[in-house]
């Protein structure tokens, strides 16, 4: 893809603000627009719009990175008062959308082939990685759509990410990323249980999550996410509101399939328990709070 390309961001939160900024520090125009206020170095270095329109009317290809399935469909096809990426695509054929949005799979095809009726490229594109991943530019990128439309975004993707890959057709990368959300969250509840659970024993869980770094049960999450947990360091990378969600997206999907993912479903409801107990907007990690409250014990003191 030609350096010249004019490039649109739509949401530069927690996660969309580095990742634009890699586009950014690459050297890419930017065309940006999102809720609240825009950071820097966005005001003096992108172009501000005052719509989804206006950027998609401008840029080449339109980054999407929001927090859920209704926010991505009212960016691309607006509200009452607001114009939306579809509007600003109208008589702009060859023009690319990427969503980044971790959102439901099913939408993302019915949102897809709207765009495709365009005569505009697709690809959903949701990361994995956090807020680390994302300054880091070394997220995990799971792609959906056509082969000919990925090549041509996927030098773009490399300026965030360091795996990047196309799974199959439109959705089925936001079906990856429901997976790896599944697969993460276990592996939170796994640690909080082990080391409350050494905690409670009487062991240090500190020298504990050492041993066990040595061993099979290794993982980032046990490096990570159990250090998190020992610290109490909870302040968000990845919110347990947000993975509230992916987890909903999960048990919705398998209910649609007629699959059973009992696992899951505990895991959920400890996300749920967090959220009752006010921990919403901490680290997924703070799930280990959940279990703490139930056994009325924590892995180390606040």
């Amino acid at each position: 893809m030609s350096q010249s390309k004019k490039i649109g961001f739509i949401g530069l939160g927690i996660m969309g603000a580095p990742m634009a900024g890699h586009l950014l520090d690459a050297g890419y125009q930017l065309f940006v627009n999102t809720q609240g206020n825009t950071p820097e170095p966005f005001i003096s270095k992108a172009t501000i719009c005052a719509s989804a329109a206006d950027v998609a009317r401008q840029a080449d290809v339109i980054f999407i990175m929001v927090p859920d399935t209704p926010d991505v469909e009212k960016v691309l096809f607006g509200e009452p008062g607001t114009l939306g990426v579809a509007e600003g695509l109208k008589d702009s054929r060859g023009k690319i959308v990427v969503d980044c949005s971790s959102i439901d799979p099913i939408a993302t095809k019915g949102f897809a082939k709207r765009i495709l009726a365009l005569g505009c490229g697709y690809i959903d594109a949701p990361v994995s990685g956090g807020e680390v991943g994302a300054k880091a530019a070394s997220l995990t990128i799971m792609c959906g759509g056509d082969e000919g439309t990925f090549g041509q975004v996927r030098p773009l993707l490399e300026k965030m990410g360091k795996n990047v890959t196309l799974v199959g057709n439109v959705g089925d990368g936001q079906v990856c990323k429901v997976a790896n959300q599944i697969i993460v969250a276990l592996n939170i509840a796994a640690v909080g249980e082990a080391l409350l659970f050494a905690s409670k024993a009487g062991a240090d869980p500190a020298k504990v999550r050492q041993a066990l770094m040595g061993g099979f049960a290794s993982s980032r999450i046990l490096e990570v996410h159990g250090e998190r947990m020992i610290k109490r360091t909870f302040a968000p990378g990845f919110r347990i509101s947000l993975h509230q969600k992916d987890l909903n997206l999960a048990l919705q999907s398998a209910r649609a399939l007629g699959v059973a993912l009992p696992q899951t479903a505990g895991a959920a409801q400890l996300m749920n328990a967090c959220a009752a107990l006010g921990h919403g907007q901490q680290d997924h990690s703070a799930l280990v709070r959940a279990l703490e409250a139930l056994a009325q014990h924590t892995v180390t003191p606040d």
